[in-house]
């Protein structure tokens, strides 16, 4: 019996109605159920620009939803949140750009990131959604710094940072890309900023044996790895011939006797020192160097392969420690100032930049033949071994508006105050100037109201609001765009409560992140914060797992059309809006999955997405070629009919499929189902179960259509009698692994090296089987005829060699 009034597959109709019909029933809802295994999907923190999502947003979160709709059928207990990073540069100067305070603009861009999510289908619990410039969700980010700062891991600072001239704020190392800021590409400079820095290379050592238990791809880990930048070595001291000490660091110690000069960054106080002491004899020559190499980024000043520069400190000596020789000082751009002490021992024998450095200024070179025991050799010069990170303290405020505000006071004389857990959330206020000043104060600076506080230090030596009190200061620098994305994964777990960050036993049900889905490109800042602050958290027994991200897979992009990278300047922008108006959701998802593996980059081809549209028709169109009772006989009938070789497809289909999507490979999943709806199709009738079986597999990459089939193949369900059950609550198709063997195969006949005939057979038939079948056929017996072969060779399952 078959379906009758076929209808045309007109996507807009469908896709309302679904949508509407998700979010009236509550479908992606999660709840915690000790019954079922949990299954944390993530996908990283989009920024609500103005411009809306684009094709690489919907290429992560339609991946991700994909394998969440597959988890949850597969009967897991999914959660699935999404929010807003909406705090930081990115906001802030869309905000100026276009004259509208960034709380106006944020939450205009907010409300269309969501209905674009919405529209795609995004299977996320929206009820959990959270915002990082929601009081309710930064009162939680201040509170994780109140503890940093109370366990001794926030201090003040003074020291020269990395200052963008455009964006008119301090930057941290991983805000920088070849020395430039990484938002406006503008040439950072070094300049002395009052600053909040927190002290993460506390946790290097753990930051660094972390990874390496990490489901991560290894070029990820190694990029953690060499920004971390372990060294071992030893600190040695030196005398100046002016009397002062300085600290060198070395991995090499025992190259120590083949010390033939010392080097000091430009950037060294013990440099001004001598230079304001007049101790160097030509001083006016090593100011003017330094006033030369004062902007220019690490990278121009350390790369391979750059001539090197210095000034010798004329008048000025070290001491060898280990044999008492005076060697010569200078000061070269080679030698970093953050980067062990600021200070080197320069054995250009044994080091190719020394070596470089020493052949132009005719340096002494000294060959060591042998060398010392390290440990013997320290011990002699009175040095000592130790540990060297590369990775750098993490500047952590901002001179800048919107962001998060600090939960610090200072009283007349400047000394800090962390604020009582009743003063949470510090409010960031409503201002009507908000631009940077650019001199390195926070625009809030000037909100007297705000800044002014009356209170008092309790007994906890926090502070508390007293209108008769009296009067403290606000901290006016705000937190930079990385606070809330460094914990936001743990407020989905418990997004409403007031109370507690994260309830204890909630935490630990949901516990770690299962798979998280993003760009390579936050490798060395995003997941390194994230790392710290869960580690701190673990160590803190807030939460229960150290590491916050069991899985990391990272997303190759989606390039514009002619293969360039998406930009509004070049005009190639691929809006999802524009493509689902003229295609319809699913057939933009099922384009984005087939288009390549989801870590590699494409190419986006407008032309091909016709493709994927008629795969849907096609698919919608079967449900009228239904035949009851079912088509497919099972593995047990025994025969080597066409029908099973379509049960052995479905099969291998099913496992496919399911391994597919475990692994994020959409694309040959795809491709999967498409061989088998080619083989399937040709039949003029096909079964009911089977049909079923291919729109569950399609159901996580095309959502709607297959919800809309589905309620058409289960009227007794259907939405309309209130009992509706949705094909995403469905069981996930199972496999039998003996079925997925083929259980026919085609025979070659080739004749003195010609093909010349193929017929079917049962696998694995005997070869005399197989010779009678190939002697009893047509072009056998038009070939060979009544001669006596000289030799007949049967290769299993593949050929009849006939020779004559």
């Amino acid at each position: 019996m078959k379906m009758q009034d076929k209808i045309p597959y007109e996507p807009k109709d469908i896709e309302k109605k679904w949508q509407d019909v998700w979010e009236k029933n509550n479908l992606y809802k999660s709840e915690i159920d000790k019954t079922k295994t949990k299954m944390h999907v993530l996908d990283m923190f989009p920024y609500p620009s103005g411009e809306g999502l684009h094709a690489g947003h919907a290429k992560i979160f339609g991946a991700s939803d994909i394998y969440a709709r597959m988890k949850r059928m597969q009967g897991f207990n999914v959660l699935k949140v999404q929010g807003y990073d909406a705090f930081g540069l990115p906001a802030e100067q869309f905000a100026i750009k276009n004259k509208v305070n960034p709380k106006i603009s944020t939450k205009k861009n907010t409300e269309n990131f969501e209905r674009q999510m919405r529209r795609l289908g995004l299977s996320y619990d929206w009820s959990r959604s959270v915002n990082t410039t929601d009081p309710k969700f930064y009162k939680w980010t201040q509170w994780i710094f109140k503890q940093l700062y109370k366990d001794g891991l926030c201090f003040e600072s003074h020291e020269p940072i990395n200052w963008c001239p455009s964006c008119k704020t301090g930057l941290a190392n991983e805000d920088l890309e070849d020395g430039k800021c990484e938002r406006c590409g503008s040439v950072v400079e070094k300049k002395p900023i009052r600053q909040w820095v927190i002290k993460i290379t506390d946790y290097a050592e753990k930051l660094l044996s972390g990874v390496d238990n990490l489901n991560w791809k290894e070029s990820i880990k190694e990029m953690q790895r060499n920004w971390i930048g372990k060294s071992e070595g030893a600190e040695i001291d030196f005398r100046l011939s002016t009397s002062q000490t300085f600290t060198v660091f070395t991995t090499r110690p025992d190259t120590l006797f083949g010390c033939t000069y010392c080097v000091f960054a430009p950037e060294n106080k013990l440099v001004e020192e001598l230079l304001n002491n007049n101790l160097i004899n030509n001083g006016n020559e090593v100011k003017k160097y330094i006033l030369e190499v004062k902007d220019k980024s690490e990278i121009e000043r350390t790369s391979s392969g750059k001539e090197k520069t210095g000034v010798k400190l004329e008048g000025v000596f070290a001491i060898n420690p280990a044999n008492q020789k005076e060697v010569p000082v200078y000061i070269a751009d080679y030698v970093l100032n953050n980067y062990g002490t600021g200070a080197i021992m320069a054995v250009p024998a044994h080091d190719e930049r020394d070596f470089e450095f020493a052949k132009k200024f005719d340096i002494e070179i000294i060959e060591l033949e042998k060398f010392e025991d390290k440990n013997e050799i320290v011990k002699k010069v009175g040095g000592k071994m130790v540990t060297k990170y590369k990775l750098r303290d993490w500047v952590f405020a901002r001179q800048r508006y919107w962001g998060e505000p600090f939960p610090i006071v200072f009283d007349e004389n400047h000394n800090p105050f962390v604020v009582a857990d009743s003063e949470l959330p510090v409010i960031l206020p409503d201002v009507e100037s908000y631009e940077p000043t650019g001199d390195g104060e926070s625009p809030l600076k000037n909100i007297q109201e705000w800044v002014e506080v009356n209170g008092k230090i309790n007994s906890e030596g926090e502070f508390e609001s007293d209108e008769n009190g009296k009067i403290f200061y606000r901290e006016t620098n705000t937190m930079p765009q990385w606070a809330g994305s460094s914990w936001y994964w743990l407020r989905y777990m418990d997004p409403h409560n007031d109370q507690e960050m994260v309830n204890k036993e909630i935490e630990k049900y949901w516990g770690d992140v299962d798979i998280y889905l993003g760009g390579m490109e936050h490798a060395t800042r995003h997941l390194i914060y994230g790392r710290f602050w869960n580690q701190f958290l673990f160590d803190k027994k807030i939460i229960s797992t150290p590491e916050p991200f069991k899985r990391l897979e990272a997303v190759g992009l989606v390039l514009g059309e002619g293969g360039m990278k998406m930009s509004k300047r070049l005009g190639n922008v691929i809006n999802p809006d524009d493509i689902a108006d003229i295609f319809g959701v699913d057939t933009l998802r099922l384009y984005i999955a087939f288009a390549g593996d989801y870590h590699d980059d494409y190419t986006w081809d407008t032309k091909a997405i016709v493709g994927p549209r008629r795969f849907i028709e096609r698919v919608w169109n079967m449900q009228y070629k239904i035949q009851t009772p079912p088509s497919l006989p099972s593995i047990e009938e025994g025969n080597s009919s066409p029908n099973i070789k379509l049960t052995t497809l479905l099969h291998q289909t099913i496992k496919k499929v399911s391994n597919d999507y475990e692994k994020l490979q959409f694309n040959t999943a795809v491709a999967q189902m498409m061989t088998f709806i080619n083989a399937y199709d040709k039949n003029e009738n096909i079964d009911l179960e089977s049909y079923k079986t291919l729109l569950k597999l399609l159901a996580p990459i095309c959502p709607f259509v297959t919800e809309e089939i589905w309620e058409s193949l289960t009227p007794a369900l259907s939405i309309g009698e209130g009992a509706m059950q949705s094909i995403h609550q469905e069981e996930w198709p199972k496999y039998d692994e003996l079925q997925t063997i083929d259980k026919v195969v085609n025979i070659a006949i080739q004749i003195n090296g010609k093909l010349r005939d193929t017929f079917s057979i049962a696998t694995d038939s005997p070869d005399v089987e197989v010779l009678e079948v190939a002697k009893n056929r047509e072009q056998y017996k038009k070939w060979v005829g009544e001669v006596e072969p000289k030799k007949i060779i049967v290769i299993k399952n593949k050929i009849v060699n006939v020779v004559l």
